[in-house]
């Protein structure tokens, strides 16, 4: 099995522990979509404090704001979860992906999660980088102005080879997208190393 395979799966069965944790909840949300949130956020170059973390999985899941409290698993999880998004997108292997069901799922499940993921991170930009979008590059304008085409795709597309080649395009170019504006709004992190720097 390649590398990829084997990266592909992970990010298979990590989708599959987010939707595991929704359903168990009964969330009325999809789980790409918090995710997007999270990704909006961080990329816009907000970082979130756990609690405040905690109320926004509440709030997008639709459960009582004492819910991640009172269950063993959430915060655990979704404290996990959040670590390890910040991570991949600071990765410099740019390792990180959209939070997405593989292609067992039919295309149009996962032409909705991709629409889900864009509007999340969307709203989590906008909360986040407010008015400085307004001063933002060109191209990370131009970034968010097909992000915002993108959010009102419908899953009534019909689904051929065609669409599945799109679907792919489609995903890689947010995939980008979003290490795009996290590289624009969070400075690099200075590298960890005890030498002393030549002048």
């Amino acid at each position: 099995m390649s590398e990829t395979d084997t990266s592909g799966a992970a990010r298979a069965a990590e989708f599959e522990r987010w939707a595991n944790v929704f359903t168990a909840h009964k969330a009325f949300s999809h789980p790409s979509e918090l995710h997007g949130a999270l990704c909006g956020r961080l990329a816009a170059g907000s970082r979130i404090e756990e609690p405040e973390w905690l109320a926004m999985v509440c709030e997008h899941m639709g459960l009582a704001e004492d819910a991640a409290e009172e269950s063993d698993d959430l915060a655990p999880f979704m404290n996990r979860a959040y670590e390890q998004t910040l991570g991949l997108l600071k990765s410099a292997d740019m390792s990180f992906h959209p939070l997405l069901p593989d292609d067992d799922y039919a295309i149009e499940q996962r032409l909705e999660a991709l629409v889900s993921w864009v509007r999340g991170f969307l709203e989590g930009m906008a909360l986040s980088a407010g008015e400085s979008l307004g001063q933002a590059p060109d191209e990370i304008r131009e970034l968010i102005e097909d992000m915002v085409a993108i959010s009102q795709l419908s899953e009534e597309e019909e689904a051929d080879d065609e669409s599945e080649q799109q679907l792919l395009e489609i995903t890689e170019y947010i995939r980008l997208g979003a290490l795009a504006v996290f590289t624009e709004f969070n400075a690099p992190e200075p590298p960890k190393s005890d030498s002393p720097t030549l002048h």
